[in-house]
């Protein structure tokens, strides 16, 4: 089942026997043990009927001995197991899949990892249990994401604020609920985040940051990159060059993309570029600046640097100096 899926049905007060909740982010997995562990049972009948294990502390068997109990004076028994990673044997669970405490909800959080596919555990857990594969987002789907997750509270976000945040925040999805729920105290249900919202309640700069050095440089305007660039040499934790690199790539790759597209409509465009259809005219500029042949030299810019930053070829030049040169390299030759 998918993450939304099963929360609609939790919500809708229909719980399995068995949630097994796997994967490598790590967000949908603690949002879905949260919802039970704080609804499956009123607060009264907690203390008797609700365990809470943690996979370091605990075994399998202990596990199980917890999921064959009776509810006492209630309608189910609650096992959650947290860590479940490093449960050991995880295979003998096999056996109580195949005949669970029907009045029992199991719930195995199995972060940062899957379990085999090819074993017998993961055919039964597919096969009339509630089995969530939990993936990290694309770059591309977070901003999406970000924008659901506003909608959903009932507060809507400018596409440069959204932008901002996805691009100071990465992909990490329980970092953005903790900053998204930073900006829900302070601006009012049904009223607009916009970019400087976020300049003033999460720490982000509007104006010395990936986005706006982008901007500069699709314009080839090398004063403001340099203002950006001394900025980022100041704030070097903040503004890590791996990161500015990954954007770089990624908005250059999609310059190259609008050159070779067949449908240059905006709609078109979107579509191809996975993107807010509000940026389209950013990437426009930019392919009127960048020829294919530029484009391709700046691709390459960027794999030197990349590498450079790695220690290969180089062994003095740091980060900042690297950016440097790069922003050069980018805008002059």
């Amino acid at each position: 089942m998918k993450y939304q899926e099963i929360l609609r049905e939790l919500k809708a007060g229909t719980y399995r026997p068995i949630y097994f909740l796997m994967g490598e982010e790590p967000y949908f997995i603690d949002q879905i043990v949260r919802y039970i562990e704080n609804h499956a049972l009123p607060e009264d009948q907690q203390s008797f009927n609700q365990s809470v294990l943690y996979g370091r502390d605990t075994d399998i068997q202990t596990v199980i001995a917890e999921a064959k109990r009776y509810p006492m004076m209630a309608d189910r028994v609650v096992v959650i197991v947290k860590e479940a990673q490093h449960l050991r044997k995880l295979e003998e669970l096999e056996s109580y899949a195949n005949q669970p405490q029907p009045s029992t909800v199991l719930v195995i959080a199995y972060k940062y990892k899957s379990i085999d596919k090819r074993k017998k555990l993961y055919k039964t857990l597919s096969n009339g249990h509630v089995l969530l594969e939990s993936k990290k987002l694309y770059d591309n789907q977070v901003p999406d994401w970000i924008s659901q997750n506003l909608s959903s509270k009932g507060y809507q976000a400018t596409p440069k604020a959204i932008q901002l945040l996805t691009e100071s925040l990465g992909s990490d999805l329980g970092r953005i609920e903790n900053e998204l729920q930073k900006l829900e105290l302070v601006v009012s249900e049904g009223d607009t985040i916009d970019d400087e919202v976020v300049e003033q309640n999460i720490g982000i700069s509007k104006d010395y940051n990936n986005f706006e050095l982008i901007n500069a440089l699709r314009d080839k305007n090398f004063g403001k990159a340099m203002r950006i660039q001394h900025y980022f040499a100041a704030n070097p934790k903040d503004n890590p060059l791996v990161v500015t690199l990954s954007l770089f790539f990624s908005y250059f790759s999609k310059l190259m993309l609008v050159h070779q597209a067949k449908d240059k409509s905006p709609r078109g465009l979107a579509s191809l570029l996975k993107v807010n259809p509000y940026f389209i005219k950013d990437y426009q500029a930019g392919a009127g600046n960048y020829d294919l042949k530029k484009l391709a030299r700046i691709m390459g810019y960027l794999r030197e640097c990349d590498m450079r930053s790695k220690g290969v070829g180089n062994v003095s030049t740091s980060d900042p100096e690297l950016l440097r040169e790069l922003i050069f390299k980018i805008i002059y030759s």
